[in-house]
């Protein structure tokens, strides 16, 4: 077992030296150099260390950051679908209301002091008035 303890820290040894400048800031890269050689399938195996261990494939960092992104760029997508809608909707209100507006020579319904009647009830059926 001591064997496959130095072959371990062998690897391990490798991927921290291709990772660093000088040998001062290995400290720092240490458990990326893990994360690399506990997430690469081995030969012998055909499996990741981690798998072995903990029953299911390891999610990386740029894995879910990856993910985040998609989930940005769905944000933005839903985004400019609600804009495109509203844009539509304000249109289509704006049709609604200008076909409302009365043609040139309409007859509108006042009261006495001369304010529209907002709510014209058989309003078809009323005469227009001559003094």
């Amino acid at each position: 077992m001591n064997g496959a303890v130095e072959a371990a820290n062998k690897n391990n040894k490798k991927i921290i030296e291709k990772m660093t400048v000088n040998y001062k800031d290995w400290h720092e890269m240490l458990p990326y150099a893990l994360l690399a050689y506990q997430t690469s399938i081995r030969t012998s195996t055909e499996a990741t260390p981690y798998s072995l261990v903990y029953g299911m494939e390891a999610v990386l960092p740029i894995e879910w950051a990856k993910q985040r992104y998609e989930q940005l760029n769905l944000i933005d997508e839903k985004r400019l679908k609600a804009l495109c809608h509203g844009q539509c909707y304000q249109q289509r209100m704006a049709r609604a209301f200008n076909a409302k507006i009365f043609s040139e020579g309409a007859v509108i319904l006042n009261d006495m002091d001369g304010t529209e009647n907002a709510l014209p009830v058989n309003a078809d059926s009323i005469k227009k008035y001559y003094p």
